[in-house]
């Protein structure tokens, strides 16, 4: 369990790294000058905010994997959860390495719905490892507006 629980950690942690190339250098600059809603939270706030969200996605991926692979729930829930993944990182490619907020709103709201089949088939194997992506699910929730206004204050 200790090896799935450090691989799936680190393989969350490594996506939140692989957005942030795309992220890092579109702060200073880009990011600064677009228009933000009022409910804008500081640019600190993200990085332990996402850090402590892909910790819990990946102890909560590890709840899951170690119910076994052969179980068919479990593999469906681990693709969902890889998706979701994908689309996360599609995100910060989209938003902030093509600059486009357009891009970034319509993939956000795909990976809000693919957190929601991830959550339900997380609850199928380990209703912990389900509640453990709640977190997550009201952050993007917040995320989502708040790349709704930007599109919006930006056109």
């Amino acid at each position: 369990m200790l090896a799935k629980l450090i691989f799936c950690v680190l393989l969350c942690l490594s996506a939140g790294a692989a957005g942030s190339f795309f992220t890092a250098s579109a702060i200073p600059d880009w990011y600064a000058a677009l228009n933000k809603p009022s409910f804008s939270p500081p640019n600190w706030l993200f990085a332990p905010v996402w850090t402590a969200l892909y910790i819990l996605m990946g102890i909560a991926a590890a709840l899951v994997w170690r119910r076994g692979l052969k179980n068919p729930p479990v593999r469906s829930a681990l693709v969902a959860f890889l998706i979701q993944l994908i689309l996360n990182v599609s995100w910060s490619f989209l938003f902030f390495g093509l600059r486009s907020p357009l891009s970034g709103l319509v993939d956000i709201l795909f990976l809000w719905a693919m957190i929601l089949v991830t959550i339900t088939r997380f609850f199928k194997v380990s209703i912990l490892a389900a509640l453990m992506l709640i977190p997550y699910l009201l952050w993007v929730t917040f995320a989502s507006g708040l790349n709704l206004g930007i599109f919006l204050l930006n056109r």
